[in-house]
C-alpha cells in the first residue's frame, strides 16, 4: 500500500501532519518527495563577532530562499535573523587584521569592518558592488577589490590604490603610420594642436604625480590584452595581473534545444565547448610598480620541466608537430569566484607567491617573486604523469610574512608542507588526506581535514607548524567544515552522519566534547528506523587492495536464501560517497532501504578514480575510462555472492552521470554478468564532455584518439543484451541530453530490444522537481523487479 504523502514543518514550526512510527516503511513517494520533508542542512556557518553565538544559512520550507539563523554556543532555541537584525550580521569570508582586534568582511557587495573588543561596525562602503578579495596589512590598512579596481583604507580615508586597465598608456608613442607623419610634417595647424594637447596632459600628470593627496595613475597593460586577475599587496605598492590575449578563440560554444518554456516557443540556450575545441586560455603574468606605472612581465621561463612535453609521445604517435618553446601555462582562477586565490602577497608587502598550472595539466609550480628584478623563483614542482588534482591546491603565507605553506600529493596522498627559504618540512604524512587547511592567527600551529582513521572518517586535525605530533581534534566522524572563533579558542564545526544532513556543533580548539548545536531535522524523519549502511572492505582481484564499500541488507539473513542484488555507482568519478557523511545520494540511500524492504540487498562502492584514497586511486583510470571501475564492481559481485547470500543470476546496476558511464560499461562490455541496468544523465561519448575534467583523464581527441575509442559506450554498444533504461533530463547543461540521444540512434541501428529512454524536459543534470524523481525511481524499481525477480 503506497501512503500519500505527508506535509512537515521545519526547525521552529510546528508539526501538521502524523509522524510516522519506527517501523513504517519509506515509500517511494515519499523518498522522492520534496527533501524538506527531511529537514534542511546547515548550509554555511560563522561566529557572531563575540564568538558567544554561531550564525548559519537554512533554506526555507517551500522556497529556496536561505535564511540566516542564531544559536548560542550554549545551546538554546535557534532564533531567524530579520528585517533590521541582519544590519548587524557578520558574514562567513570575515578576516582578521593582525592584532585579532578587528574583522572585515563584505555584506550584500559592500565592505564593513567590526571593533571585536566593542562589536562597534563600521561601514565603509554604501554601492551595492561587487567587494572581494579583503586583506588586511601589517600596519593594520584594508585593501579590496571592487570591479577592476582596488581600494585600500588606511583607518581614516578610503583611497583608489590601484587600477589595471587593457589600455595602451596615453603616452604611448603610436605605431609608425606614413600617412599620420605627413600630415604632421605639412600641416601646421594639426602639428601645433597635438603640441598643445600633449602639453595639457603632460601637464595633469606632472600635477597628479606630485599631490600626495591624488589617487595613483591606472597601471596600463596593453590594449591586446584581457586582464582576468589581479591583487594588490597590502601596503599598496605593488599589483600583480594576470592576463590572456585579447579575443582569444576559447572554442565553439554549443546550442541547447528547451522546448517546454515559458514563451511557448522553442528556444536555444548557449552551453560549453567540448574536449579539445578549445583549451584553457594560456596567461601571462606582470608586476607592475603602483607608483610608477612601470609593468614588467614575470616570464615562465624558470620554471623547471616549462619547456618538456609530456605529450610527446602521443603527439608523434598522432602525426602531430612536436611542440616549440614553453608549454603554455595559467596562473589564475579569480578567488571572487569561489575558487582558492592563486596570487598571494605576505601581510607585510614584501613577498608574493604564485600557483602557476601547465594548460596540458600535468605540472603546478609554486613561485615567489623577485620584486627588484621581477623575476619569478620556483620553489615548489608537483609533476605527475597523468594529471594534477583538481584539489588539495591550497597554499599561502604564515603570520610571519616569510614561511610559505602548501599541499601536495607528491607522496601519493595530501599533505601539508611548508618552506622557509631552502627550508623544506613535510608536517603530515601517512597513507590519509589533509585538506581545507587554516592557519592559526599566530601562526604557530595549522587545523586541517583529515581523515586519518579510513577514509571515510573525516575529523578536524591539529599539528605545530614547526612539526611535531598530528592530533584529533574531533570526535564526530563526519565532520564537512569548521570554522575558528575570533579569539582561536573554539571551533565551529559542520559535520553530518548517514542519516543526519549537515549540522553545528563547537568543540576546545585544546580538544574535548562536542556541544551540538543544530538538530533541522523533521520530527518524522528522525521517527524512523533507518538501515545503517554497514562500512565493508572488498578485497580486489586486480592488485588494486582494498575497495571500500557501503553494503545494506536484511538485518538478520534467511538461511539458504539467495537475494537479489542491486550495485550503485556514485557520479562524477571523483566523489567519495563511503563514509560517514550524509551522503550526496540521500534519495538514493533511502531507495536503498525500500529494496531491502523489498527483498534485495544493495552494495555501493568507492571504485577506482574516487576520493579519499590516495593519488594512484584517483588516476587509475587515465586514458581509460571504465576499466578498472568495472573490475571493482566485479569484485564486489563475487564478493556478495560470497559473503552476503547474493544470487550472481539476480544482479542490476545504476548510477547517475558517471555511474550512468559506468552502467553502459557493465551491460555492454560484460553482457550476462548485469541482468538489468539503469544509467542516468549518462556520459555515451567522451568526446562530447567538457575539457577541464576529460582532457586531464584521456588527453584530447586529437593526440589521444585510441583513449577515447576504448572508454566511450558508443564504441561497444553492440555489446548489450541485458535490459537496459536511459533517463536525462533534456536541459541538462552538465552532461547533454545529446549523449542518450546519440545512443538511442546507436541501438536502434544496431537492432537492439530490452531498452528505453525516458527524457524530463524541465530537468537538468541534477532533478529539482519531485515528480521527475519519482518518475525516474518508479521507472528503476520497475526494472529490476520485473528482470530481477
Amino acid at each position: 500500500m503506497r501512503l500519500a504523502p505527508l506535509a512537515f514543518a521545519l526547525l521552529a514550526t510546528l508539526v501538521t501532519a502524523p509522524v510516522a512510527t519506527a517501523a513504517e516503511p519509506i515509500t517511494l513517494t515519499q523518498a522522492m518527495a520534496d527533501p524538506d520533508w527531511i529537514g534542511p542542512p546547515v548550509d554555511s556557518a560563522w561566529w557572531r563577532w563575540d564568538g558567544k553565538a554561531a550564525q548559519y544559512l537554512l533554506k526555507r520550507n517551500g522556497a529556496t530562499i536561505r535564511d540566516t539563523w542564531q544559536v548560542g554556543i550554549d545551546g538554546g532555541t535557534p532564533i531567524r535573523l530579520d528585517g533590521s537584525a541582519r544590519a548587524d550580521l557578520d558574514t562567513a569570508d570575515a578576516v582578521l587584521d593582525a592584532s585579532g582586534m578587528r574583522s572585515a568582511f563584505v555584506r550584500n557587495g559592500d565592505v564593513f569592518v567590526r571593533d571585536l573588543r566593542s562589536g562597534a561596525l563600521a561601514q565603509l562602503t554604501r554601492s551595492g558592488g561587487d567587494a572581494g578579495r579583503l586583506q588586511w596589512s601589517r600596519d593594520g590598512a584594508l585593501t579590496w577589490r571592487s570591479g577592476a579596481a582596488w581600494q585600500r583604507w588606511d583607518g581614516r580615508v578610503i583611497t583608489q590604490a590601484a587600477v589595471p586597465k587593457a589600455e595602451d598608456a596615453p603616452t604611448t608613442a603610436p605605431k609608425p603610420d606614413d600617412l599620420r607623419d605627413r600630415q604632421l610634417r605639412l600641416i601646421a595647424t594639426l602639428k601645433d594642436d597635438r603640441a598643445r594637447r600633449d602639453a595639457v596632459r603632460d601637464q595633469a600628470e606632472a600635477w597628479r604625480s606630485s599631490d600626495p593627496t591624488r589617487a595613483p595613475a591606472p597601471i596600463y597593460l596593453g590594449k591586446d590584452v584581457d586582464i582576468v586577475d589581479s591583487a594588490l599587496s597590502p601596503d599598496g605598492a605593488w599589483l600583480l595581473v594576470a592576463t590572456t590575449v585579447k579575443g582569444a578563440d576559447a572554442g565553439a560554444t554549443g546550442k541547447m534545444p528547451k522546448y517546454v518554456t515559458e514563451s511557448g516557443y522553442e528556444e536555444f540556450e548557449d552551453v560549453r565547448t567540448r574536449v579539445g575545441r578549445g583549451d584553457p586560455l594560456p596567461q601571462a603574468l606582470w608586476l607592475a610598480e603602483v607608483a610608477t606605472g612601470n609593468v614588467r612581465e614575470l616570464k615562465f621561463d624558470a620554471l623547471p620541466g616549462i619547456a618538456t612535453d609530456p605529450l610527446a609521445a602521443l603527439r608523434k604517435a598522432a602525426g602531430k608537430d612536436a611542440l616549440k618553446g614553453n608549454r603554455a601555462a595559467q596562473v589564475a582562477t579569480s578567488g571572487d569566484n569561489g575558487s582558492a586565490p592563486t596570487l598571494l602577497w605576505s601581510n607585510d608587502g614584501r613577498n608574493a607567491a604564485v600557483m602557476v598550472r601547465a594548460i596540458d595539466n600535468k605540472d603546478r609550480w609554486i613561485a615567489s617573486i623577485d620584486l627588484a628584478n621581477a623575476k619569478l623563483q620556483p620553489r615548489h614542482r608537483l609533476t605527475d604523469p597523468a594529471w594534477i588534482n583538481w584539489g588539495f591546491n591550497e597554499f599561502g603565507w604564515l603570520p610571519d610574512a616569510k614561511t610559505l605553506w602548501y599541499l601536495s600529493e607528491e607522496s601519493g596522498f595530501s599533505h601539508l608542507y611548508t618552506l622557509e627559504g631552502a627550508k623544506k618540512a613535510q608536517l603530515t604524512d601517512g597513507k590519509w588526506e589533509t585538506s581545507a587547511v587554516v592557519p592559526t592567527r599566530d601562526g604557530a600551529s595549522f587545523f586541517f581535514v583529515c581523515n586519518r582513521a579510513q577514509p571515510g572518517d573525516y575529523e578536524v586535525c591539529n599539528v605545530p607548524a614547526r612539526g611535531g605530533a598530528v592530533r584529533e581534534v574531533t570526535s564526530l566522524d563526519g565532520v564537512e567544515s569548521f570554522v575558528p572563533s575570533p579569539d582561536g579558542s573554539k571551533l565551529l564545526v559542520r559535520h553530518s552522519s548517514a542519516y543526519m544532513p549537515p549540522q553545528l556543533s563547537v568543540v576546545d580548539a585544546a580538544g574535548g566534547a562536542a556541544t551540538q548545536l543544530t538538530d533541522t531535522r523533521t520530527a518524522d524523519f528522525k521517527a524512523r528506523t533507518w538501515i545503517q549502511p554497514q562500512i565493508v572492505q572488498v578485497p580486489s582481484k586486480h592488485g588494486a587492495g582494498t575497495i571500500w564499500g557501503k553494503y545494506y541488507g536484511p538485518a538478520t539473513m534467511e538461511p539458504g536464501r539467495k537475494y537479489p542484488v542491486v550495485m550503485f555507482v556514485h557520479g562524477a568519478g571523483y566523489l567519495q560517497n563511503v563514509s560517514a557523511r550524509y551522503p550526496n545520494y540521500y534519495r538514493e540511500q533511502m531507495f536503498h532501504n525500500l529494496l531491502v524492504d523489498q527483498g534485495y540487498i544493495v552494495l555501493d562502492l568507492d571504485y577506482r578514480a574516487s576520493e579519499g584514497y590516495g593519488r594512484d586511486w584517483r588516476t587509475a583510470i587515465y586514458r581509460w575510462m571504465g576499466k578498472p571501475e568495472l573490475e571493482d564492481y566485479l569484485d564486489g559481485l563475487d564478493w556478495l555472492v560470497a559473503n552476503k547470500q547474493a544470487d550472481r543470476d539476480r544482479a542490476g546496476i545504476y548510477g547517475g552521470s558517471y555511474g550512468g558511464f559506468m552502467t553502459f560499461a557493465a551491460l555492454f562490455q560484460k553482457p550476462g554478468v548485469f541482468k538489468a541496468g539503469a544509467a542516468l544523465r549518462p556520459v555515451s561519448d567522451w568526446s562530447q564532455y567538457n575539457h577541464e575534467y576529460t582532457s586531464n583523464i584521456l588527453n584530447t581527441p586529437e593526440f589521444d584518439p585510441e583513449a577515447y575509442k576504448r572508454s566511450s559506450p558508443l564504441e561497444y554498444a553492440e555489446g548489450l543484451q541485458d535490459s537496459l533504461l536511459i533517463a536525462h533530463g533534456m536541459i541538462d547543461d552538465n552532461v547533454f541530453f545529446k549523449d542518450s540521444v546519440m545512443l538511442a540512434q546507436r541501438l536502434i541501428e544496431l537492432r537492439k530490444d530490452k531498452w528505453e529512454l525516458a527524457p524530463y524536459p524541465l530537468e537538468r543534470h541534477g532533478f529539482t522537481h519531485p515528480d521527475a524523481w519519482y518518475d525516474e525511481y518508479r521507472r528503476i524499481y520497475e526494472l529490476f523487479e520485473r528482470t530481477l525477480k
